[in-house]
């Protein structure tokens, strides 16, 4: 059973859950005043949940303070316009200081990235989750869920053991997968986020889930937004148009294993002057004639 205040996160996570990116400055430090900027610009455009310190925020390439400081820029502009729901990882004592700090900062809830432990058991990953969420019964718990071979009873457990653990980020490309994990676990237990974004929205929405991250909302918030209002009317053919129309820019973030991902989204951005195209190794700066085809695409979209 949830209190209401767990209720209130899960409606939170019920949405487009964007990641914000992190922007860097010329001499590579973080760029606190760009920052601002873009979360004003998702905020004004009605987002009303914000994931600092996710991948495309580049949560891997970031160090201890930077992620904290990432932390509070998003809860100082966010203030009580939106949930805040902080990526926290690595071992365990780092990601409960990191839930902890994210508590004292003010906000909401803490996504767990999926573990980088080359061994990672069924058993040990819910052993992982379950002391995170025991440092933070007061925040909403929500796990990051990339490994195709992690059953739904494992969720199950954990939940059973953690009530704050209320939601999750299933990021496995099977759409099918996702049905069955869902309803192993608990299809009314957590609320479901597709983790893929929106070429996966539609797919995984028709199985269950009720929300979809995204980093395509940093440069369309509009399109992000749209897609939604789509999958919550039962509208599919109208959320295929917005598939069919993002199709381009998500195939480019996708491509070489994903190693594009955000440095496509840092190029529209760039295409727009609202932030540096920078990012930090092992991401890459886009070719030129990628940075054309994004420049095209994102005037196509008439931002």
């Amino acid at each position: 059973m949830t209190t209401p205040a767990y209720e209130m996160h899960r409606a939170a996570l019920a949405e487009v859950v964007a990641i914000p990116v992190t922007p860097f400055t010329e001499d590579g430090g973080l760029d606190t005043a760009a920052h601002r900027v873009l979360l004003q610009r998702l905020l004004g455009a009605g987002v009303r949940t914000l994931t600092p310190n996710g991948n495309t925020g580049e949560f891997y390439a970031l160090t201890p303070r930077e992620r904290y400081a990432v932390t509070e820029v998003t809860l100082e502009e966010a203030g009580d316009e939106a949930a805040i729901l902080v990526g926290i990882g690595h071992d365990v004592p780092t990601a409960v200081a990191a839930a902890r700090h994210a508590r004292q900062a003010g906000a909401h809830m803490v996504m767990v990235h999926q573990p980088v432990h080359p061994y990672v058991s069924a058993d040990g990953w819910v052993d992982y989750h379950r002391a995170i969420a025991e440092a933070v019964p007061e925040l909403g718990v929500v796990p990051y869920i990339r490994a195709p071979h992690l059953a739904g009873g494992h969720l199950a457990a954990l939940g059973e053991a953690c009530p704050n653990v209320i939601g999750v980020k299933y990021a496995v490309p099977d759409a099918a997968r996702f049905a069955a994990f869902a309803r192993d676990a608990g299809l009314d237990r957590f609320v479901w986020v597709a983790g893929l974004a929106e070429p996966y929205a539609p797919s995984y929405f028709s199985a269950g889930a009720t929300g979809f991250t995204s980093g395509l909302v940093n440069v369309a918030p509009e399109i992000s937004l749209s897609m939604i209002e789509a999958l919550r009317s039962g509208d599919y053919p109208a959320a295929m148009k917005v598939w069919e129309q993002i199709r381009r820019f998500e195939e480019l973030r996708a491509a070489e294993a994903s190693a594009n991902n955000v440095t496509v989204v840092k190029e529209a951005l760039a295409q727009l002057d609202l932030c540096r195209r920078d990012v930090r190794p092992p991401s890459r700066l886009l070719g030129e004639a990628e940075r054309a085809e994004v420049a095209a695409i994102v005037g196509e979209w008439g931002v």
